[in-house]
Parts: structure tokens; sequence; C-alpha cells
């Protein structure tokens, strides 16, 4: 095991739960496997976050998530990059480590979804 994979969780996985109710659920659904109300009037279909680890050979890929949820890796699904609620999440910069070891920008809120996402993984 390297010393990416004891890297801790880098925020608040509790307050990344409320945020992920409010802001993704309608889209990943409430068990966060993709099946949201809304995935039936999306261009591509939402993504299991419950296996983001298991397509990442076992490691949760932090740099790709935060990323992915900030917008630096776009994915426009429903008209616009993902997610509709990017403005939210803005600012309140905080470094964390990513699976590679590295540091990576992102505001507050997103390291708490992202700590919470870590914890749903198969």
């Amino acid at each position: 095991m390297g010393a990416a994979d004891s890297v801790e969780p880098p925020g608040d996985a509790g307050e990344g739960r409320e945020l992920y109710l409010e802001f993704c659920a309608t889209c990943h659904g409430i068990e966060a496997k993709g099946g949201g109300p809304m995935a039936t009037v999306l261009v591509l279909q939402p993504t299991d976050l419950t296996a983001l680890s298991a397509g990442a050979e076992g490691r949760f890929p932090r740099a790709r998530v935060v990323q992915r949820i900030d917008g630096r890796d776009p994915l426009v699904s429903h008209g616009s990059p993902m997610p509709v609620y990017g403005g939210f999440f803005e600012g309140q910069d905080i470094a964390l480590r990513t699976d590679s070891g590295q540091p990576i920008m992102t505001s507050k809120p997103i390291a708490d979804l992202v700590s919470y996402l870590e914890t749903l993984q198969d």
C-alpha cells in the first residue's frame, strides 16, 4: 500500500452528505447509484458514484472527482457543464491531497462532498 492509499478523507463527510442530498441526489439518486428522478432527462446517464474506486483500480480518484464537480473536467449531460450548482461550490479554497498524494485546490464544500463520496465506495 502506497502513502496515498492511507490519505485521510479531505473534508467532513456529514456535511458532504447534506450537500449530496441537496445538490446531487436529484440526478445520482439517494443511493448514489445513478437512478435519480432527473436521470431520464439527461443526455448522459449519471455515474454510479458508489463504484468510483472500483473503476480506478481500487483507489478513490479524488483529483478526477474534484475536477468533475468544480467544472475543470466538464461533463455536459443536461445542456450545461455538471454541476448545475457549480457556483455554490466556489470560494473557501483549501488544499487537499489527492489519490496520487499531490495537493489540489478546491473549496470546502467540495472537499466535504468528496469525503462523503469516499464513504460510499463498494
